[in-house]
């Protein structure tokens, strides 16, 4: 399914640029009690017992990087299978555009709890959410003992503790209505996660107690930095806001075309086009039509139609991937999943002057189309 592949790539992508960071806050302490445990179960051999080590401690020595590996399987499976009983229930599950855009906001909050924590704010400590302590007792259990198992259901129940970039992508398997899409992009999302998550767990089986700090702390800073990102996106994701750069605000469609037996008469400027190529046009039946072509990115961002007429949105996929394909207007709840390639008519209805915000569903992408009434 070309729609699974797109959405496994967004999760990936999304877990490598800003997931690894957003999750490492909050499931750092539990991948570094997974991964450390037999270190501290090998105390220095005395000189009058000096025995040889045990084969599998032997063994454990040399690969430092098997627990972590067992740890990200044991999260791939569990974030695989909540993908695809999202995907299931997506329909009944699917929160509005603006719930979504608040869902994100709580999430970066969140965060920046946890960042300030992992920096040593502790102001903030008890303001940080935190596992039930029956968990987080079973964790520690399951910490001290030796079983190859143990770095694996320990990286199962980080399921439990959702990071902020993880609650996006659970958004994103639940709109997209489909057992392995839903399962594709939450496998993506933790693949994605994975080289950070590595490096981090060889660095604390390496690492001494005192760089594990500094280390925290370095990731505090990274995810301080992820979690403004997040609330920005969210702001835009709502249509509340835009903050896209003034070189973005050139690419503006005018219009409207009036089109008469397929021919344009005009561009609102004095130009002349066809009506076909026009991304702002009106037939001779009175009806607006508003085309955005669809890549992986939204061209153009900025429309000008006519206010006080029918208008329909015509979303073109033209090989689109990413989030551009989550689209969504906040303002009337529009959330439609783009074709790769192919045309999404969308009723916009009468539109009274003014703006119409629509964005991606994680805020990433944006747009505007102003509605005046003197075209």
């Amino acid at each position: 399914m070309p729609s699974s592949v797109a959405l496994l790539i967004t999760g990936a992508s999304t877990g490598l640029l800003a997931g690894g960071a957003s999750c490492a806050a909050v499931q750092g302490g539990l991948l570094a009690g997974a991964v450390t445990r037999h270190r501290s179960l090998d105390p220095k051999p005395s000189p009058k017992s000096a025995r040889p080590p045990h084969p599998a401690r032997q063994a454990d020595a040399g690969t430092p990087l098997a627990p972590v590996g067992a740890f990200l399987a044991g999260k791939l499976v569990s974030h695989t299978a909540l993908g695809a009983l999202l995907g299931v229930f997506g329909s009944a599950l699917q929160p509005s555009p603006r719930t979504q855009a608040v869902l994100l906001l709580v999430a970066g909050a969140i965060m920046v709890l946890f960042a300030l924590d992992l920096i040593g704010v502790k102001a903030v400590g008890r303001l940080v959410p935190r596992p039930p302590a029956s968990f987080g007792r079973l964790m520690r259990r399951s910490a001290k003992t030796e079983s190859p198992v143990t770095p694996a259901l320990v990286g199962f129940a980080t399921v439990l503790v959702p990071c902020g970039v993880t609650l996006s992508m659970e958004l994103l398997a639940i709109t997209s209505g489909s057992v392995v899409a839903g399962a594709a992009v939450m496998a993506g999302f933790v693949l994605g996660t994975a080289p950070l998550f590595a490096v981090l767990g060889y660095l604390f089986r390496r690492s001494t107690q005192a760089l594990s700090g500094k280390l925290a702390g370095l990731t505090g800073v990274v995810v301080l930095t992820v979690a403004a990102w997040t609330m920005v996106s969210a702001l835009q994701a709502g249509g509340w806001v835009s903050f896209d750069p003034p070189g973005k605000q050139q690419a503006t469609a005018t219009g409207p075309f009036v089109v008469e037996g397929g021919e344009g008469s005009g561009d609102g400027s004095g130009g002349t086009a066809t009506g076909e190529a026009a991304p702002v046009r009106i037939d001779a039946s009175g009806k607006q039509t508003v085309v955005l072509t669809v890549t992986d990115f939204y061209l153009p961002t900025r429309f000008t139609a006519k206010a006080g007429v029918p208008t329909t949105l015509v979303l073109r996929g033209k090989d689109s991937g990413g989030c551009a394909r989550a689209f969504t207007i906040p303002e009337i709840g529009v959330q439609e999943i783009v074709k790769r390639d192919g045309d999404t008519g969308i009723d916009l209805g009468t539109r009274k002057p003014g703006t119409l915000r629509f964005s991606c569903a994680m805020g990433m992408q944006t747009g505007t189309i102003e509605f005046k009434k003197d075209l």
